[in-house]
């Protein structure tokens, strides 16, 4: 399906605007990656352990909402918007919503 953050696709014409379709995925941490973490933020660089668990909730909140999308007969979703927020107590989780608008494209 495609997906863009765009409101228009070139060479496609929207036939349908169907609805918006969002997706969430919240992905706790475990104490060891908070640690690694933690050491990271005082010695600097990167953390890989938090990167990857972020791309995995991207992943799952991308297709969600690819999911809902389907279910309305859409073929693409535009407009899409990607927020990452820090939640829970001390900020132990992770949280990834997405939302768009489903569109069905005009056949050619």
């Amino acid at each position: 399906m495609l997906k863009t953050t765009t409101s228009t696709v070139d060479g496609k014409e929207v036939e349908a605007y169907l609805d918006i379709v969002v997706g969430e995925a919240i992905l706790g941490a475990n104490i060891f990656k908070d640690i690694l973490g933690s050491i990271r933020d005082v010695i600097g660089g990167r953390s890989g352990a938090y990167e990857e668990e972020m791309g995995n909730a991207r992943t799952i909140a991308l297709a969600e909402m690819e999911s809902h999308a389907r279910a309305l007969g859409a073929d693409g979703i535009i407009g899409v918007d990607i927020d990452y927020e820090v939640v829970g107590q001390g900020g132990s989780m992770m949280m990834v919503s997405v939302s768009g608008t489903a569109v069905r494209f005009k056949k050619r």
